[in-house]
């Protein structure tokens, strides 16, 4: 055991914004950004050697988002209805999701917000990636 901490203190200063929760809005978006990378990179794929590198990043973005970020309930749709009122917009003004059809088949339920459009309208926002992904 003595062996292992020592090669973690090695290698800690190079890997411990990545491995720490972050304490800055700076570090929490230097985080996202990675967790961004990594779902772009792994996808659905549990069995990808990064999937668990994905849900510790995962898990140290909620912790700060917990303790720093007013939460919004309700269903993704309703969020982004909610966004979407609360800073007067159109559906023409969702570029990010595609087209008005699409943006109106997506509040009508119709259709649901793929990964690229759940991340857009994150950034837009300002909000986690978290508020746009059902059944959490």
């Amino acid at each position: 055991m003595e062996q292992q901490l020592e090669n973690i203190a090695n290698i800690w200063p190079s890997i411990k914004n990545i491995f720490s929760v972050p304490h800055s809005e700076t570090e929490y978006e230097n985080l996202v950004s990675l967790l961004d990378s990594l779902i772009d990179e792994i996808g659905e794929n549990e069995n990808h050697p990064l999937s668990s590198l994905m849900e510790t990043i995962g898990n140290l973005i909620e912790t700060y988002e917990n303790n720093n970020i007013q939460p919004i309930y309700g269903s993704p749709i309703e969020t982004l209805r909610y966004l979407i009122k609360e800073h007067n917009l159109k559906q023409t003004d969702l570029p990010e999701i595609g087209s008005q059809g699409v943006v109106s088949e997506i509040l009508k339920g119709k259709r649901s917000l793929n990964i690229r459009q759940v991340k857009e309208l994150s950034s837009k926002f300002n909000v986690s990636p978290l508020v746009f992904i059902q059944d959490l």
